[in-house]
């Protein structure tokens, strides 16, 4: 590429036109016309008519070829230095994650209003301005939403923030997602009526990594257009002094504004043990967490759940004050994903149900989903799924019929949500399990399969001569799968005892050595759902 003309002696400078040192473009239009024009006056001037007039069409026609514009003007770079203009397309030096989502970039002519799917599905608690919901047509957003690393991996509860995400990246936006390497360490007081327990820089980076590991696995679907970021807010945090902090956005909150936050208030007044200073900060550190990505990644929006709308509007309002705009950024919050019984998901409990494989396989998720009651399927299809609402429609309807199979909608629920958490092989795998370890299927089982349910059911080791040539009654007793061998024979006389899916109805029958599967397991069920996995050692 040349390289644009440029004056440099001093006296030129004076009367040269400024604009001629912008590009050789203007160069190559101005400098002809010029000529032109003072030639014209030459022959107006000393010569006559019909020579003025043929030299003047001439001198026009050459004028207009040379000066034909030359449509590849210079790009300007996308990076340029703090001096100049700022573009969000900054260098990735924070970069660590990079996927592609599954849809193509829609223009604007055919970008569906993610504000009016969510709302439409019961995404959507609230936002800080009705402009979202224009903006989401009109252009291409940047959104993030943040997951605090207090687990190694995340749970049924986070997975709404995902899905949101997801919703976003499928309407044509782009997405960042921020795990809080720094805010873990102080603990989001939101929900909480105790302070959480402080983690230590391994546990701290451990879960880091789950988490993000486990986000890519979930949205890791090639395409060329839409793209999801990993970061850490440590990165930025790691370098922000204290005193700079203060004076950079300490002066901006008001002290009034953050005690009326509900998620302040409610801790004050339900907990004896009030609420620490380092709680207390941590709205402002999420705040500003929205201004460092606004500022160094074009995210416009943040979301998140709802007991996040005093974080969330932290943030707003801190770039709106730094910036001086009602409408630089925007806040938007999701229901919270609640049991039938009003509680959260969460990751406490026993028995939490976690998006990692690692630590609940496809297998025990799927059947989670798969048992769903009835009063709840139709709201989780809507909110955990991307069926469109005419499906879920006639689905609803078909639950009312007279015709209707039993757990149809919540097989159909199980197979979306397990097929988008743990893709087409971790959907597979599920079938298959839940196929092969029916009482009385006559899928062939095979040492694999039976292993990879022996996390989630109960399992014991016994040796081989313990096993072969004694009864099944009395190791369904032995291994605990029963309580007592009157309970055993009873059960078998109902149909109810299996050895390996198949029925047993001879109460002599005994374990010969052509029953232990692969040479390596058995698999005892008393019923359809108990189940006892007994290894061969």
């Amino acid at each position: 590429m040349k390289q644009s003309f440029q004056i440099t002696h001093p006296s030129l400078k004076l009367w040269w036109p400024k604009y001629f040192q912008i590009s050789n473009v203007y160069i190559s239009i101005y400098i002809p016309l010029s000529i032109s024009a003072l030639l014209l006056l030459l022959l107006l001037l000393f010569g006559d008519g019909a020579a003025f007039a043929s030299m003047a069409a001439a001198l026009l026609r050459t004028t207009f070829l040379i000066a034909k514009p030359n449509y590849k003007v210079p790009i300007t770079p996308l990076f340029q230095s703090q001096s100049k203009r700022t573009f969000y397309h900054h260098n990735r030096r924070h970069y660590q994650f990079i996927r592609k989502f599954s849809s193509s970039q829609s223009s604007p002519r055919n970008r569906s209003n993610v504000v009016e799917i969510l709302e439409e599905r019961g995404l959507l608690e609230s936002f800080t301005s009705e402009n979202l919901r224009s903006l989401c047509s009109d252009s291409s957003l940047r959104v993030y939403c943040g997951f605090d690393p207090t687990a190694e991996t995340l749970h049924l509860g986070n997975l709404i923030g995902i899905i949101v995400l997801s919703w976003f990246l499928r309407c044509g936006h782009s997405a960042v997602v921020l795990v809080g390497g720094a805010t873990g360490r102080i603990g989001d007081p939101s929900g909480k009526s105790l302070e959480r327990p402080e983690l230590d820089i391994q546990t701290l980076n451990r879960n880091i990594a789950g988490i993000s590991d486990t986000i890519l696995d979930i949205l890791n679907i090639d395409n060329d257009s839409d793209s999801i970021r990993v970061l850490n807010n440590y990165d930025w945090w790691k370098d922000v002094k204290f005193l700079d902090f203060l004076k950079d956005v300490g002066r901006f909150a008001r002290v009034n504004t953050m005690m009326a936050k509900e998620s302040v208030k409610r801790r004050l007044e339900a907990s004896d043990q009030g609420l620490s200073y380092t709680e207390f900060t941590y709205q402002l550190l999420q705040g500003y967490d929205f201004v460092h990505l606004f500022k160094s990644e074009n995210v416009r929006v943040q979301i998140g759940g709802s007991d996040q709308w005093g974080n969330i509007t932290a943030g707003t309002e801190l770039i709106r004050k730094l910036h001086q705009s009602d409408d630089a950024a925007y806040g938007l919050t999701f229901p919270l994903l609640l049991k039938s019984d009003g509680t959260k998901f969460g990751k406490s409990e026993e028995g939490a149900i976690w998006l990692s494989p690692a630590m609940l396989s496809p297998y025990k998720f799927y059947q989670y989903f798969f048992s769903i009651p009835d009063d709840d399927v139709v709201r989780f299809l809507k909110i955990l799924t991307f069926m469109s609402l005419e499906e879920i429609g006639e689905i609803e309807m078909e639950m009312k019929s007279d015709g209707y199979l039993p757990n149809t909608a919540q097989r159909r629920l199980a197979e979306e949500v397990t097929r988008f958490v743990h893709g087409e092989d971790g959907l597979a795998e599920a079938i298959k399990a839940t196929e092969a370890l029916r009482p009385g299927s006559d899928t062939r089982l095979d040492w694999k399969t039976i292993e990879g349910i022996s996390e989630d059911v109960p399992s014991c080791c016994l040796g081989y001569d313990e096993v072969v040539n004694v009864r099944v009654v009395d190791i369904s007793v032995s291994t605990g799968l029963i309580e007592s061998k009157s309970a055993a024979r009873r059960l078998l006389k109902q149909g109810g005892l299996y050895l390996n899916n198949g029925r047993v109805d001879d109460e002599g029958k005994k374990i010969d050595s052509d029953d232990i599967v692969d040479g390596k397991v058995l698999l005892l069920s008393a019923g359809k759902k108990n189940k006892m996995v007994v290894r061969i050692a």
